[in-house]
């Protein structure tokens, strides 16, 4: 096997172990028994020199897969009304942003997102490949919202809802819908379009405002023990749920992962 050279510099750039390690495939130690074993690749070449430091822009493979130097995050927020879904604002206006900046280290986005008075579950990632995986219109993930309208919805509206309403930009299809308070004001809605607005606009379709709205469960998300405006780390076990939802392919940093 070819076998490169070691960088140029030996004070800047990170150690190659220590590479690894932050990418969550091994301990220190181990990732040296990796790198002897000629089993790690920087730019196409197997690397087996443990002194190796890889540098900013250099590609490092191991078992097929280009890793990353910084953890992998998952990050669950209850969101607050009034925080806009963005990762800055020119107009100086709340973002979601400002309740995880205190969450990790590492820079994470929004997955989708919730418009400004929407409250309720939104996730934080910098798995490149699972965001992008749970955010494409044919994945769906399954979604289950609090509604709350300005008056009481009929009885026919109800079944229009469940039968699927249809919009400007095409049919809303609806898994789910029941009324949950007396009043008839407070409904229960489960769907899987990621559409912009989809819950509002089916709403308003039919003669409705939607007062609140509040997303209760995001695939197998939910908001158990997260009170409004806080947030907690997901679960191992969570983000593997995740992955075999979406089937995505994404690498889950085990070791330092941060428990809810």
């Amino acid at each position: 096997m070819p076998t490169s050279s070691p960088s140029p510099s030996s004070t800047q750039g990170m150690r190659l172990n220590r590479f690894l390690a932050q990418a969550g495939v091994c301990a220190r130690r181990a990732a040296d028994e990796l790198i002897v074993a000629g089993q790690v690749k920087v730019n196409g070449q197997v690397v087996q020199t443990l002194g190796y430091r890889v540098q900013p822009g250099e590609q490092v493979v191991y078992q097929g897969k280009v890793l990353l130097a910084e953890r992998l995050m998952y990050v669950l927020l209850n969101k607050p009304k009034d925080f806009i879904t963005t990762l800055t604002d020119p107009k100086g206006r709340k973002t979601v942003m400002q309740l995880v900046e205190k969450a990790c280290k590492e820079r994470i986005y929004p997955v989708g997102r919730l418009d400004r008075a929407t409250t309720g579950l939104l996730l934080f990632t910098n798995d490149g490949q699972l965001a992008k995986h749970l955010a494409h219109p044919a994945q769906e993930v399954e979604k289950v919202y609090q509604v709350t309208l300005d008056k009481a919805i009929t009885a026919a509206d109800i079944d229009r809802v469940a039968a699927g309403v249809t919009l400007e930009d095409g049919p809303a299809v609806v898994d789910e819908v029941a009324v949950l308070q007396g009043d008839r004001q407070s409904v229960g809605l489960t769907l899987h379009s990621g559409r912009n607005r989809i819950v509002r606009r089916i709403f308003e379709h039919l003669g409705y405002e939607v007062v609140k709205l509040d997303r209760v469960l995001y695939g197998p998300l939910t908001k158990k023990n997260l009170p409004r405006g806080q947030f907690r780390h997901l679960h191992p076990r969570e983000v593997a749920q995740l992955q075999q939802l979406t089937g995505a392919k994404s690498r889950i940093a085990k070791k330092g992962q941060r428990r809810s």
